[in-house]
């Protein structure tokens, strides 16, 4: 699923990985936000893009609706967070979608 036929990421999963790769630092987007964005797809399809291929791009920054990382990847994405200054939730291990979150247009 979303491989070409040599195997690497088909041109939905490129799309998806190269707007991953523009998420500024201290920034995110939802799953949906990126399949909105990228006009096809869903927050499951994107899911699967990333499940699949994300491990080369900056995976930390695409997260759920609530802004809770990709379960099994908390610790390590809490600790990008804090290195990037990305806003949290006061007391809380998710991510201030209301300030954190990226339009995919603006620099910061």
């Amino acid at each position: 699923m979303f491989a070409d036929e040599e195997g690497g990421p088909d041109d939905y999963a490129e799309e998806v990985l190269g707007l991953v790769e523009r998420i500024p630092p201290g920034r995110v987007m939802a799953y949906g936000d990126i399949a909105e964005y990228v006009g096809r797809g869903g927050p499951r399809q994107v899911g699967s893009v990333m499940s699949a291929w994300g491990g080369a791009v900056p995976w930390w920054r695409v997260v759920r609706s609530d802004g809770r990382p990709a379960s099994g990847h908390e610790v390590r994405a809490l600790s990008h967070y804090a290195a990037e200054s990305t806003p949290m939730r006061p007391g809380s291990d998710r991510v201030d979608m209301r300030n954190a979150r990226w339009d995919g247009e603006s620099a910061t």
